[in-house]
């Protein structure tokens, strides 16, 4: 949730193994190539996104995960 303009972006991000990456890095990516608007506010790398049995991202449970946050 954002106070003025409803909902805010955010980023679900599960990285591979053996990879690194800073919020800064992934800011200054999205900040060349989306508006300002598109760019993510927040940032949460998870171990895994939550799919149903046929693979398809469950985004309600993902939503409650990252606002448990």
């Amino acid at each position: 949730p954002h106070a003025s303009l409803g909902e805010d972006v955010v980023a679900c991000l599960v990285l591979s193994p053996g990879s690194a990456v800073t919020t800064d890095q992934l800011r200054e990516f999205c900040a060349t190539r989306l508006a300002d608007y598109e760019v993510p506010r927040q940032w949460f790398f998870l171990d895994a996104l939550p799919k149903s049995p046929i693979g398809k991202i469950l985004k309600r449970e993902l939503r409650a995960q990252v606002l448990k946050s």
